[in-house]
């Protein structure tokens, strides 16, 4: 039978352990954050503990049960809790890095509770080497293959997102992806409204940035534009 100790110490490594990588999630503003994978970390902990010791003398001929049976379904279980983070808006897909965070903070509890301290610190390692610093090289590589991201702030209106994209098309500039999001204090039935879109493209190797921000501050509704994180049109004035 394990010991007070060894319980109470085996409850605050997953706590630990699932901290660290709720702690990235949260900084990072995504929906399951520092309290979710803490919550997620020490209940597969204390499910995996009471697989294994939970059961002893109920098994066949007064031995322990099958340890496998209760943990396993903490695997499937997460499953549906990590779906609730995932959210699709038009072709945008975000969420998924949360419910895999969630999965394998789950597994990392389940490795704590069975008492495999090291391999339980070396996967949070690997996760969050894989959340934070691959975060760096993935942006670099999309750099390299020249996507940006162009976040255009405005005045929502029929055929605004039609004039851009035709902007976009006059210097041979392909869209990747768009994500829309409206002000969530306009009123639904309002003819115009706020708007901000974040156009994912591609552009080609010989790009006049002046001849295009001539062109887009043009576009009628068009409050601001921000490049890659530079604000390069505001109020109709390219700074």
């Amino acid at each position: 039978m394990i010991s007070n100790m060894d319980l109470f110490l085996r409850l605050i490594i997953a706590t630990a352990l699932g901290g660290i990588i709720g702690f990235e999630r949260e900084v990072n503003n995504r929906p399951a954050g520092f309290r979710t994978h803490i919550l997620v970390t020490v209940g597969s902990c204390l499910i995996m503990i009471l697989s294994i010791y939970g059961f002893i003398g109920y098994g066949p001929d007064g031995q322990g049960g099958e340890p496998a049976r209760l943990a396993a379904q903490v695997v499937s279980g997460i499953g549906f809790l990590g779906a609730g983070t995932i959210l699709r808006e038009g072709t945008n897909i975000k969420g998924l890095t949360t419910a895999a965070s969630l999965w394998i903070s789950g597994g990392i509890g389940l490795a704590v509770g069975a008492g495999f301290y090291l391999g339980a610190l070396m996967t949070t390692m690997i996760a969050l080497f894989s959340l934070a610093s691959l975060r760096i090289l993935e942006k670099r590589i999309v750099k390299l293959r020249r996507y940006s991201e162009v976040k255009i702030k405005g005045i929502g209106r029929p055929g605004f997102i039609g004039d851009i994209g035709t902007v976009y098309g006059k210097f041979h500039i392909n869209i990747k992806n768009i994500v829309l999001e409206n002000d969530p204090s306009q009123e639904e039935d309002e003819y115009e409204y706020n708007i901000q879109i974040t156009f994912f493209i591609r552009t080609p190797p010989k790009l006049n940035r002046l001849a295009l921000y001539n062109e887009l501050k043009r576009v009628e509704g068009i409050e601001s534009v921000i490049w890659d994180d530079v604000h390069v049109i505001h109020n109709n004035t390219i700074l």
